[in-house]
């Protein structure tokens, strides 16, 4: 595996996007860092990670599919995190939030933000960033529910491991975005937080109770209410409540 080590930087991600600027890197190609202080989520989220606790790292991909799979190219991601800590982890329920958190139960152990550069309606690149809570055990910022795998199993992981682990794991799923569609999009499916149970949601400021039916081909989350249409859901539409 081609691996770039570094002992503290901004964001893994922004490091890739530079190192992109300048050269090449084969396929496969990982940044990682114990230190990362600037850590992204989605729009302005930030991610809390301990020094040399976690795992946080950027793959760089070059995906050679059309752009209008970027959707499929997410649940891929998310599976292979999906697999690796259902083969970690069997003392809880592992799920996929919508459209990228990782869940043991009802608490976030990572969190996906996957950058697509394209070329017309191909891929130049993709980055996609990781942040895998692993032994850390004390959260200090405002984050609503986080969890490490060690929290769960009282397990201190070996962080170099997992890694390699880990990798094997998304690139198996990559590797299925061509090849078996259907099979990524039922997984994907099967995998998500709270499928098919009725819950309370916030749609549009409104609040409904529904359950998740599944995605549509643009990635947009589908409610089922008791007595209306099916709700077809954008990221910043809605919020899940109790």
């Amino acid at each position: 595996m081609n691996i770039l080590r570094l002992p503290q930087t901004k964001s893994t991600n922004s490091y890739a996007v530079s190192l992109l600027s300048q050269q090449r890197p084969p396929e496969g190609y990982v940044v990682i860092t114990d230190n990362q202080t600037q850590g992204k989520g989605l729009e302005t989220n930030s991610w809390e990670s301990e020094v040399g606790k976690n795992l946080t790292f950027s793959i760089i991909l070059y995906p050679d599919f059309a752009a209008e799979q970027q959707f499929t190219l997410n649940k891929a991601i998310s599976l292979g995190i999906y697999d690796f800590l259902q083969n970690k982890i069997g003392k809880v329920k592992v799920s996929v939030k919508w459209p990228n958190d990782i869940y043991l139960d009802d608490k976030k152990v990572c969190g996906i933000l996957i950058q697509n550069s394209l070329i017309g309606n191909r891929f130049d690149y993709t980055i996609v960033g990781i942040g895998l809570n692993v032994n850390q055990s004390i959260f200090l910022s405002d984050a609503p529910n986080p969890v490490s795998m060690k929290m769960i199993t009282g397990i201190d992981y070996n962080i170099e491991e997992l890694l390699e682990k880990l990798l094997k794991a998304i690139l198996l799923r990559y590797s299925q975005v061509k090849t078996l569609p259907k099979k990524i999009g039922q997984d994907y499916q099967n995998a998500l937080y709270r499928f098919m149970e009725w819950h309370y949601f916030e749609v549009k400021k409104n609040r409904i109770f529904g359950r998740i039916r599944g995605t549509n081909e643009y990635g947009q989350l589908l409610i089922e209410t008791e007595n209306k249409p099916v709700l077809i859901c954008d990221l910043k539409e809605i919020k899940f409540l109790s």
